[in-house]
């Protein structure tokens, strides 16, 4: 009887344990309301990185801590264990399964899970960050009523980080993006249409205005990236658009150790480093904020792609932390105001579903050298 009982006690603990590793494995994150086992009305799944990872994370998450704070209302974050569509769609089971009503996914890697998610929970709302939902082989694109898909203007805030480098007095420039998607290459095509807007503001001549153009083909920090941003700044660059995730971090250290300049980009990265001078920005925290009120103010914008620019203040740059010492706030107000007035085109990725080249953008002040040709 006394073995019996012994069995049993082991077998519970057994469980017990058991069941404190399953809550703690991945997929659980930060409760911001209630006690364990309430349910949160408000979710965000991570990509890999975390929601104080300076980028979109952070700027999606603070979208939605604004919102539910404001409004009292519970939220929640949850990680991924892994990189993959399976994992993310796990984890979007699990918050649904934790009584989400509406679901925020930060970046493009979340537009093949919201394809399917949209579908497989019809109740629930779906806010896909940086993108739209499409299948695995690009072969169909459909965004559902419950879903809203959120992109930006990535040329824009690459053009004004671009115009505020040349205006400053920088005249040997930088781009150094990750991998070559959609997003990455309109910034990089608006920063060379901006620095060419500013010599042509300034009359500069032909040719005024050197650039090294290239992709890493990756997001993370290595040190063959410190290495080319390095050599960048000891042949005499001046600053280095750091666009591509952690990419910046490499870029950054080359830049302290060098004693020269880094925008960044995303988010407002000032407090990375000190010689950030500026950031491209996308309004994370603003277009989460403003989807999750159409939500609840029953107005949700599903089954359309919304673009956030300049006329809706959904790009710009951090003017009140830039480090800037001759572009003032009022040089950036009016070029900013073109921006917002549609008074300038910029060349994109792509023209009519046709890919563009970079030979493809007209610029006469700016030699663009790219290095991945």
């Amino acid at each position: 009887m006394k073995k019996n009982r012994a069995i049993a006690f082991a077998l519970a603990a057994v469980m017990a344990v058991m069941a404190m590793s399953l809550a703690a494995c991945g997929g659980q994150g930060n409760q911001q309301s209630g006690q364990s086992g309430d349910s949160f009305e408000i979710a965000l799944v991570t990509d890999l990185g975390t929601i104080d990872d300076k980028s979109f994370n952070q700027g999606s998450w603070e979208g939605v801590e604004q919102y539910a704070k404001e409004n009292n209302i519970s939220h929640k974050y949850y990680q991924p264990a892994e990189q993959s569509d399976d994992a993310y769609l796990a984890t979007i089971d699990l918050a649904v399964r934790g009584g989400a009503k509406i679901v925020v996914t930060p970046g493009f890697l979340f537009e093949v899970p919201i394809f399917h998610a949209q579908e497989r929970y019809p109740e629930v709302s779906f806010i896909l960050v940086d993108g739209n939902p499409h299948n695995e082989d690009y072969s169909v694109f459909r965004t559902d009523p419950n879903a809203v898909g959120v992109t930006y203007a990535e040329e824009e805030a690459g053009y004004l980080a671009g115009y505020a480098a040349v205006a400053e007095g920088m005249r040997n420039l930088g781009f150094m993006g990750g991998m070559a998607v959609p997003a990455v290459i309109r910034f990089g095509y608006g920063y060379i249409q901006g620095a060419e807007a500013a010599a042509q503001d300034l009359g500069l001549g032909d040719g005024s205005i050197q650039m090294n153009y290239f992709y890493t083909g990756g997001f993370e920090a290595t040190p063959e990236v410190q290495a080319m941003a390095a050599s960048w700044y000891n042949s005499g660059m001046d600053v280095i658009f750091g666009c591509g995730g952690a990419v910046g971090n490499s870029v950054m250290i080359a830049a302290e150790q060098a004693g020269k300049k880094v925008i960044g980009v995303d988010v407002d990265q000032s407090d990375e480093s000190p010689t950030v001078i500026t950031s491209a920005m996308k309004g994370l925290r603003k277009s989460v904020y403003d989807c999750i009120t159409s939500f609840y103010a029953g107005e949700f914008p599903g089954g359309q792609g919304l673009v956030f620019h300049a006329k809706n203040d959904g790009i710009g740059l951090p003017m009140e932390t830039s480090r800037f010492d001759n572009f003032s706030q009022s040089d950036y107000d009016a070029v900013y105001a073109r921006l917002h007035d549609e008074l300038v085109t910029l060349v994109r990725d792509e023209n009519n579903g046709n890919p563009v080249a970079i030979t493809d953008i007209p610029v006469k002040s700016v030699t663009v050298t790219s290095l991945n040709s």
